[in-house]
């Protein structure tokens, strides 16, 4: 199974909420989900980025690829420097 850290927008129209969201990548975004990681609220000031770090390290450990969006994100979180010392990159 090939899983994905990916982005689910939930919350009214003008008001985006997104889920960081694990998910087999042959699956839509809004149907079957193994686990949320995280969340994202744009709208609020300051913006609200709130990652489960341990869960992350450990789906993306397991061989999870994320999406460009959420590697921008986890960059801002600091955890992809963190995921890339663990796998012995950069």
């Amino acid at each position: 199974m090939a899983t994905k850290i990916k982005l689910a927008r939930v919350g009214a129209p003008h008001r985006a909420f997104y889920r960081v969201i694990v998910s087999d990548s042959r699956f839509a975004t809004d149907s079957k989900v193994i686990e949320i990681v995280g969340h994202w609220n744009p709208v609020v000031e300051p913006e609200e980025l709130v990652f489960n770090k341990e869960k992350v390290l450990d789906w993306l450990k397991k061989g999870a690829q994320p999406t460009e969006s959420v590697v921008n994100l986890l960059k801002r979180a600091k955890i992809w420097d963190e995921y890339l010392k663990l796998k012995g990159g950069k």
